[in-house]
């Protein structure tokens, strides 16, 4: 019998991959070009260490022609980009994007696969032309599947409740009050729309004066009325397989730090530790997870998501938070976990249900390794936002690359690197630039990301001191000038989540 190598090398595998070990080989010897498409590397940065013909399509270039493996084309005319789709968008149909890809495509009957964090129809459409495989759920499905308002009915369905609530419409004040009353959610509530960022879209109404400030934005729309608990947030990444749903490790949120966003409610980090759930809640949060799952594969769902779960620190109950039907923020550190390196980082799992090979898996077996090799991570991250509302143009710019935090808080730029693979020390950390020499920041423009192997927030709340090291290392280290005017002031959003 022919070995894995040869059968993938020949075309489809004439037999299913038995085991992990397998599953490995079958990614080390893959002949079929896979590209991560988005405004930066960042979602699946270190994907390619693990899986052969992987590469990434970048409009932002941070590592300045460094990274072998991130190709960024030359700057053609385009209308200003309003969204992450429309990067993409624009990536795709860059000619010289198109010539990288048929480079790379030469194998004959194999077409590309593409992978991204947004798209929409547009997208479905380029790809389709171009003979590119979008190996993700259709936009019409994730479209469904991304309202508040249908997790929070899915989850119920599934037996994974969420935060006591009311999904329902409010035309006044009086009328809010009246439904939570009914409901029996007390006075003090969580309004969230059914879609949109969750730090631009979900509400605190204790008071009429609360309600005024939000009034505009959530009348006649559709609502998910919450209770509000006190709660610890802890985000979670899981791939939909046909043997079921492998579970990555939770971590917590960062959110609302002045510091790094200009939104309440705004993600912008994760801290990924042992304690961040205990034996308990893990084993709860799992099983919601689990049960969203199966409900999603009911609707055709397939491939990797992102829940967030909600503990309420009075009762110790577990919740269903929200679910992002898409790769995540959060893989920087999912990738590199104890878990990963023990059998493959979780997106490979995705790949496994796009590409074309018949695999055996054992889904408890793979979440319980999991589980218990959760006891040994520590990673963090901080997505670094501005919240300057002054227009500045660049004029020098970080590298990305390995920082150092010095005895006296200051940073040292230590060496360029691929990604944050190589981190070891609490006081190291990786900075993967967005914006370089000649753009613009702006509110809520996006910095860059930083990883490192240590704790970023204190167990009651509050930045650790060495976070906030890092981030005013990062922030000395850019060099701006006030400008009148920026043309590309809205050219890049917030698309990491």
């Amino acid at each position: 019998m022919p070995d894995l190598a040869d059968r993938h090398s020949k075309g489809p595998p004439v037999s299913t991959l038995r085991n992990m070990s397998e599953i490995r080989t079958f990614f080390r010897t893959n002949d079929t070009p896979i590209f991560f498409v988005g405004p930066t590397a960042f979602n699946l940065l270190g994907v390619d260490r693990w899986v052969r013909n992987f590469s990434f399509i970048s409009y932002y270039d941070s590592w300045d022609g460094y990274h072998p493996r991130v190709f960024s084309p030359g700057e053609i005319e385009h209308e200003p980009f309003t969204s992450g789709e429309d990067i993409n968008n624009y990536l795709l149909q860059h000619p010289d994007v198109r010539a990288h890809i048929a480079a790379r495509s030469r194998q004959a009957g194999v077409r590309p696969k593409v992978a991204m964090v947004f798209f929409d129809e547009e997208t479905e459409r380029i790809c389709e032309e171009e003979g590119y495989d979008l190996i993700l759920p259709s936009h019409a499905l994730r479209q469904h599947l991304d309202s508040k308002l249908t997790t929070t009915m899915l989850g119920n369905e599934a037996g994974a409740p969420s935060v006591p609530n009311v999904l329902t419409t409010v035309s006044s004040y009086a009328d809010l009050v009246e439904q939570a009353d009914a409901a029996g959610l007390g006075d003090d509530l969580v309004l969230q729309l059914a879609y949109g960022d969750s730090g631009k879209t979900t509400f605190f109404v204790s008071s009429r004066e609360e309600w005024n400030t939000c009034a505009t934005d959530v009348v006649g729309e559709d609502l998910k009325v919450m209770k509000r608990i006190t709660n610890r947030a802890a985000a979670v990444e899981a791939v939909n397989t046909r043997h079921g749903t492998v579970v990555g490790p939770f971590m917590t949120d960062l959110t609302g730090y002045a510091e790094l966003t200009p939104y309440r409610g705004g993600w912008c980090g994760n801290d990924l530790y042992p304690e961040a759930l205990t034996d308990s809640q893990r084993a709860r949060a799992i099983e919601h997870v689990s049960k969203l799952g199966d409900r999603l594969r009911q609707e055709g769902y397939k491939g990797f998501f992102e829940v967030d779960v909600l503990v309420d620190l009075d009762s110790d109950e577990v919740y269903l938070g929200e679910l992002n039907p898409r790769i995540s923020g959060a893989s920087s550190m999912t990738n590199v976990t104890a878990g990963a390196y023990a059998d493959v980082p979780l997106f490979l799992f995705h790949l496994l249900e796009y590409l074309d090979v018949d695999y055996d898996l054992d889904v408890d077996e793979v979440n319980a390794r999991w589980r218990e090799l959760a006891a040994i991570d520590v990673w963090s991250q901080l997505i670094m936002k501005t919240s300057d509302s002054t227009v500045r143009r660049i004029e020098k710019a970080p590298a990305t690359g390995i920082y150092h935090v010095n005895p006296d808080g200051t940073l040292t730029f230590v060496r360029p690197t691929l990604d944050w693979h190589y981190l070891n020390e609490p006081d190291e950390a990786f900075f993967l630039r967005v914006y370089g020499e000649g753009e613009y920041l702006f509110k809520g423009a996006d910095l860059g990301i930083l990883v490192t192997k240590s704790r970023l927030q204190l167990e009651g709340g509050g930045l650790t001191e060495r976070c906030r090291h890092f981030i005013d290392g990062i922030h000395a280290a850019y060099e701006v000038v006030p400008v009148e005017a920026a043309p590309r002031a809205e050219a890049f959003l917030a698309y990491l989540k």
